[in-house]
């Protein structure tokens, strides 16, 4: 069974398809967007490596649908120990997002259980959104009726936007906080922390209030102090 959180804290605000960066992934962005918003529109399945956005597109889809009155549920699987359980506790929404099919490859309670609820689903006229690292077929599935459900579904690869995309995205993102990152302290960043985007925006957040209660600007020094304090030294 998954716990319902309340939905603020369910839909985190930052993962809406508003912040979204779609860079190459402009296709992609547009589907899932008809897929909340219109019922009997195409499922969506999402193949793309950590950081390229998966997780956030599902999660905004849940928001956007969510607002139009559509009832919703997203399901973790990499988070989740009883995999298979928890598919099948998940019918009855309107849309039904599966972030990290890679994680049941292999089991196969749960791969039967999602060939259940494929099944069900397409018979109920529920919506249903999917995310791996892989496409269909190269997921290590042991079932391959579920393999080719998953193929006939709307594909996309995402791709992870470059360092220089990142750099904008970050330089924009401060901006709207009233921040000016300076190029050597974008460079530092880029040289020495995690080019992962929500990563690098989840540190902006943080940054943004330890300069605001030190009354200090982002330079290279107070980056450094910061990410040490923090337990997370840079190299």
């Amino acid at each position: 069974m998954i716990p319902q959180l309340p939905l603020a804290l369910r839909w985190p605000r930052r993962q809406r398809f508003e912040h979204f960066h779609a860079g190459m992934n402009a296709a992609a962005l547009a589907a899932v967007q008809t897929l909340a918003s219109q019922v009997g529109a195409p499922w969506v399945y999402l193949a793309g490596a950590a950081g390229s956005g998966k997780s956030h597109l599902l999660m905004a889809a849940c928001h956007a649908a969510n607002a139009t009155g559509r009832t919703v549920q997203y399901l973790p699987l990499a988070r989740l120990t009883d995999q298979a359980a928890a598919i099948r506790g998940v019918a009855g929404s309107e849309l039904l997002a599966l972030d990290d099919l890679q994680a049941i490859a292999g089991n196969r309670e749960a791969e039967h259980a999602l060939f259940d609820l494929y099944n069900q689903a397409r018979a109920e006229g529920t919506a249903l959104l999917f995310t791996a690292d892989a496409t269909p077929t190269q997921l290590a599935l042991g079932l391959p009726d579920l393999r080719s459900r998953l193929g006939a579904c709307t594909q996309f690869a995402l791709k992870t936007l470059d360092d220089a995309e990142r750099r904008e995205v970050l330089k924009e993102q401060a901006g709207l906080r009233g921040i000016q990152l300076d190029e050597v302290v974008l460079d530092w960043l880029f040289a020495r922390y995690a080019r992962d985007l929500g990563a690098l925006l989840d540190l902006l957040d943080r940054l943004d209030q330890a300069s605001l209660a030190a009354q200090r600007r982002i330079t290279v020094p107070f980056l450094r102090e910061f990410l040490r304090e923090a337990g997370e030294p840079a190299s």
